[in-house]
């Protein structure tokens, strides 16, 4: 994440249920930005729950993702924040094919688990509706586990 920690996905999310916001383009962080009140509403509301923002970032040398995230950790000086975003640095095209995300056009949110069970799955910025969408899946799962 932008704080060290390193993590290996899914199996380290924090929370029974996770809730990630995937961005591909830097214009996204617009899009992920909708969603974060609600994200963190959730948090204090279903302790069991976890946000993340996961920004995608094409495979580079160790480098180039120290300088990138340097960057990133100048633009976000809240520690919170910092902590919630773990960078990807990967190829876009198998990872957008593993998790059946059609393009990059938008921002996805996901309600995944620590095995990676997408549960619940959205695309573009915030809308009511899908907030929830979102939070009868969160509850219905977290309510049968």
């Amino acid at each position: 994440n932008l704080s060290g920690r390193e993590y290996a996905l899914p199996a380290d999310f924090e929370g029974e249920l996770n809730v990630v916001a995937i961005a591909f383009q830097m214009w996204h962080q617009n899009e992920v930005n909708t969603w974060m009140p609600l994200l963190e509403q959730l948090e204090r509301r279903l302790p069991s729950l976890r946000a993340y923002e996961l920004p995608v970032i094409r495979s580079m040398n160790r480098f180039n993702q120290w300088v990138i995230d340097q960057g990133m950790r100048g633009g976000i000086p809240d520690r919170p924040t910092r902590n919630r975003t773990i960078t990807l640095y990967l190829d876009k095209e198998r990872f957008r094919q593993a998790l059946g995300l059609p393009n990059e056009n938008h921002i996805y949110v996901l309600l995944v688990d620590r095995q990676g069970r997408v549960y619940w799955q959205a695309s573009g910025p915030y809308s009511p509706d899908e907030a929830a969408a979102l939070l009868a899946a969160a509850e219905q799962h977290l309510a049968a586990a």
